[in-house]
C-alpha cells in the first residue's frame, strides 16, 4: 500500500499565507509614497531614514520576537506585528511633523521584527522536514506578492486620492491579517503563559549561531533591497513612469514565477546550489539595472531581480530551519530576519546618504550593491568549515 503523502495545502495553511499576503502588503504599500509625504512635511533631506529607522527596530525586536515565539506561542507574536501596522495606519495623518514621522516609522518597525519570525516558525511546524523548502516557498510567494503588490496599490489609491486615505487602507489590510491570524490553531505544543520575565534577553537568546552562514548571504543579498525600497521611486520618476510600484509588480510576477518551483528543488538538491543561481541573478539584475537608463533597462532589471528573489528568499529560509537547533526554531528565524533587516536598513541608509536627490549616482549605487552579491558568492565558496553543513547543502 503506497504511502500517503503528508497534505501540506489546507485551509490552516491557506489562512497563513493570505494573513501573509495582507500583513506584507499593509507596510510595503506605503513605501513608494512616504518619500514624497516625507518631502511634503519639510523633511526631504531625511529620506534614507524612511527604511534605516524601520529596520532599525525590526532588527532589534528580532531576539524578543525569536524568544517570544518559542515560548508564549507562534500565533500571539503574529498578532502583535499586525496589530501595530494597524495602530500606525491611523497615526500618520496624525503625526503631522517630520520629527514625528521618523518615530512613527520607528515605532512601525516593530511590525515586522514580530509577525514574518511566527509566520516561518509556524509553517516549519506544519509540514515534515522533506517538504519545508516547498512549503516554505509557498508561504514567502505569498508574503512577497503583498510585499510588492502592496507598493503598486499604494500609489494607485495615492495617486486618485489622498495621502489618509492611503494611511487608513493600510490599516484595514492589517486588519484583515489579525482576522486571518485569529483564526489558526497555535503549533506551538510547549508554549507558556506569557510573563515580564520573558522580555529579559540573555546574550545567548539573540543569536543562533548555528544559522550563521544564510545569514551572513542573507545581509549581503538584501544590502539591495534596502536601496530598491528608498531609491526606486526616484529612479521610476526619473524614467517618467507614471504609476511608482509598477517597478514592484513586474518584480512581483517574475518571482512567482520561480518560488515554488525553487522551494522544491531545494528539497531535491540542496539549499546551496539554489542559493548560487539567485545571486547569479541578484548580480546580473543589478548589473542592468546600473547599466540601462531606460523604462526598458528598469523593468527587465525588475524581471531579474524577481526571479533571483524568488529563488534566494525560500531557500535560505529553508536552509535556517535545517540548521536550527530543536525547541529553538524561532530563535533560528529570528537571526536570519535580524540579517536581513541589517542588510535592509545598511543600504537604504548608505544609498541614501550617498544619493542626496542626485539622480546621476544612481549607477554607481546598483554597481554597489552588485559587489556585494560577488561577495555573497565568495563566502559560500571560501566559508569555514564550522560554517559548512551536510544537511541539504
Amino acid at each position: 500500500m503506497p504511502i500517503k503523502e503528508h497534505p501540506v495545502y489546507n485551509i490552516r495553511f491557506g489562512f497563513i499565507c493570505l494573513g501573509s499576503l495582507f500583513f506584507s502588503a499593509s507596510y510595503n504599500m506605503l513605501i513608494p509614497e512616504l518619500p514624497a509625504y516625507l518631502s511634503s512635511l519639510g523633511g526631504a533631506e531625511y529620506k534614507g531614514f524612511i527604511i534605516s529607522l524601520f529596520t532599525l527596530t525590526a532588527g532589534l525586536s528580532r531576539p524578543f520576537s525569536g524568544k517570544l515565539t518559542d515560548t508564549i506561542g507562534r500565533k500571539p507574536v503574529m498578532v502583535i506585528g499586525a496589530l501595530v501596522c494597524l495602530i500606525c495606519g491611523f497615526l500618520y495623518p496624525i503625526l503631522g511633523s517630520v520629527a514625528g514621522f521618523l518615530a512613527l516609522r520607528l515605532f512601525h518597525g516593530f511590525s515586522t521584527g514580530f509577525s514574518p519570525t511566527a509566520f516561518a516558525a509556524y509553517v516549519s511546524d506544519m509540514v515534515p522536514a522533506n517538504r519545508w523548502g516547498e512549503a516554505l516557498g509557498v508561504q514567502s510567494l505569498f508574503f512577497g506578492t503583498g510585499l510588492a503588490l502592496g507598493p503598486a496599490l499604494g500609489s494607485y489609491i495615492k495617486l486618485y486620492h489622498s495621502f489618509d486615505a492611503l494611511f487608513y487602507a493600510s490599516s484595514a489590510l492589517a486588519l484583515l491579517a489579525i482576522v486571518l491570524v485569529s483564526k489558526l490553531q497555535e503549533t506551538h505544543t510547549g508554549k507558556q503563559r506569557f510573563q515580564w520575565t520573558s522580555l529579559r534577553i540573555s546574550r545567548q537568546d539573540i543569536l543562533a549561531y548555528e544559522v550563521v552562514a544564510p545569514a551572513i548571504v542573507m545581509f549581503l543579498s538584501y544590502l539591495a533591497f534596502g536601496v530598491i525600497l528608498t531609491l526606486i521611486p526616484d529612479w521610476s520618476e526619473h524614467l517618467e513612469v507614471e504609476n511608482k510600484g509598477t517597478f514592484f509588480i513586474v518584480f512581483t510576477v517574475s518571482s512567482l514565477l520561480v518560488r515554488i518551483v525553487a522551494g522544491r528543488l531545494s528539497d531535491r538538491y540542496g539549499r546551496v546550489p539554489l542559493i548560487y543561481s539567485g545571486l547569479g541573478l541578484l548580480l546580473l539584475s543589478l548589473a542592468v539595472l546600473g547599466r540601462f537608463d531606460t523604462i526598458t533597462g528598469l523593468m527587465t532589471g525588475s524581471a531579474i531581480y524577481g526571479l533571483a528573489m524568488g529563488i534566494l528568499t525560500p531557500s535560505l529560509n529553508a536552509w535556517t530551519v535545517d540548521q536550527s537547533v530543536p525547541g529553538h526554531r524561532g530563535k533560528a528565524m529570528a537571526t536570519l530576519y535580524i540579517a536581513l533587516e541589517a542588510g535592509i536598513g545598511l543600504g537604504a541608509l548608505l544609498s541614501g546618504w550617498y544619493f542626496q536627490n542626485t539622480i546621476t549616482r544612481m549607477p554607481t549605487i546598483f554597481h554597489g550593491c552588485a559587489a556585494m552579491a560577488l561577495l555573497a558568492v565568495i563566502y559560500l565558496l571560501f566559508r569555514p568549515r564550522s560554517h559548512r553543513s551536510t544537511q541539504r547543502s
